[in-house]
């Protein structure tokens, strides 16, 4: 059997712009949350939160809601979908790569909450792991500061 070499696939800067756009601005409740990105592949995307009063879930350990975890992890599987998704359809125009955002939607979430989220801020990473015609699945982690896995979520989307 040949040798394939396969040559990464690079997300545009235009398209990277855009999607940021997307889930840090376009997408109010993520700019309540805090949400910033930083990485966008094919391969998975990172963001991270900061801890505010804000986020606070129980006041006497100030650890963070468990229901910014689960909008974080599914904000963030999303998000590892259409970067798949977009890798998927190179031979379109970024802008158009980036319309397809508009029929992404939540099938399934699934969150584990593993240990109590207690820290500065957080860290989220997400890998896109099948991305078919009309759904794709995903799994994320939240970790702590110092790198400890505190929840894991694994989500199904809708795509088109």
């Amino acid at each position: 059997m040949p040798h394939r070499s396969h040559t990464p696939i690079v997300l545009e800067p235009e398209y990277i712009e855009g999607f940021r756009q997307i889930y840090e601005e376009k997408i109010v409740f993520n700019q309540t949350l805090g949400l910033k990105l930083t990485g966008v592949s094919p391969n998975g995307v990172t963001a991270r939160i900061t801890m505010r009063p804000e986020l606070v879930g129980h006041y006497a350990y100030n650890r963070i809601h468990g229901g910014v975890i689960s909008a974080v992890l599914d904000a963030m599987g999303s998000a590892a979908v259409m970067a798949a998704l977009a890798a998927k359809h190179m031979d379109e125009a970024p802008a158009k790569r980036l319309e397809r955002f508009a029929k992404l939607g939540t099938i399934d979430l699934r969150v584990d909450y593993l240990r109590p989220g207690i820290g500065d801020y957080f860290d989220i990473h997400a890998q896109c792991l099948r991305v078919g015609s009309r759904v794709g699945s995903s799994r994320m982690e939240f970790m702590g500061s110092d790198g400890t896995l505190l929840s894991t979520g694994a989500a199904a989307y809708i795509v088109s």
